[in-house]
């Protein structure tokens, strides 16, 4: 009887609208093993130009790839994507269906704090859409192992944070690219969202803290 054939990973990387695409995306695609939107530039880019956009449009197109048994393989889509100046709910089901015929697939969701998620998305977007968000990841684990990663613990925790990641996803992960890492850390997306606030019960903790 024959082997089964050996496939390579695909994960597949999804979250709310500004969760996290873009960084998780960079940061994946390090790794020596790892084809991913290797050429991204440094400043923002749309979806349309991530590697298997096409794809993501056409799940029939994955057939036609020329996939490699001895490289891991990323893709990243937000959830909706805007594609003709229009928001779409990303093919899952299809995609998905498609890629495990030929890959052995992963699925990580992406999370960030649901504050500032509505302020990025009425921001750019003109509404709050991480509810459809929501909705759609509830399928997600009938159709592949789904994990969920934060972009708040990787800028808390750094490299620490992907070395977690590497072993939780049995994907490899190039936590110890320092210096490119550390630019990462330092370029904070949440920083602009935040600001000093006054909690109702500060007078009480600190009066705890010098009595204790």
């Amino acid at each position: 009887m024959e082997k089964d054939k050996i496939k390579p990973k695909l994960l597949i990387l999804t979250g709310p609208q500004g969760s996290g695409n873009h960084l998780f995306a960079k940061l994946f695609s390090l790794h020596s093993m790892v084809k991913g939107w290797n050429m991204m530039r440094e400043e923002w880019q749309g979806h349309h130009e991530e590697p298997f956009a096409v794809a993501w449009n056409d799940p029939e197109l994955l057939k036609e790839k020329l996939w490699d048994p001895d490289v891991c393989y990323v893709t990243s889509i937000s959830c909706p994507y805007i594609k003709d100046k229009k928001p779409h709910i990303p093919k899952y089901n299809e995609f998905i269906t498609e890629a495990k015929k030929h890959c052995d697939v992963r699925v990580a969701i992406i999370g960030r704090d649901k504050n500032i998620l509505k302020l990025q998305q009425e921001r750019l977007r003109g509404g709050e859409t991480t509810p459809q968000a929501t909705a759609e990841f509830e399928h997600l684990p009938a159709l592949a192992p789904t994990h969920y990663i934060s972009q708040e613990l990787f800028y808390l925790y750094g490299q620490e944070y992907l070395k977690s990641l590497e072993k939780q996803l049995d994907f490899p992960v190039a936590w110890n690219y320092h210096s490119i890492i550390m630019d990462h850390l330092k370029k904070d997306a949440n920083s602009k969202y935040t600001q000093q606030a006054e909690g109702k019960f500060d007078a009480e903790v600190k009066k705890a803290c010098d009595e204790s």
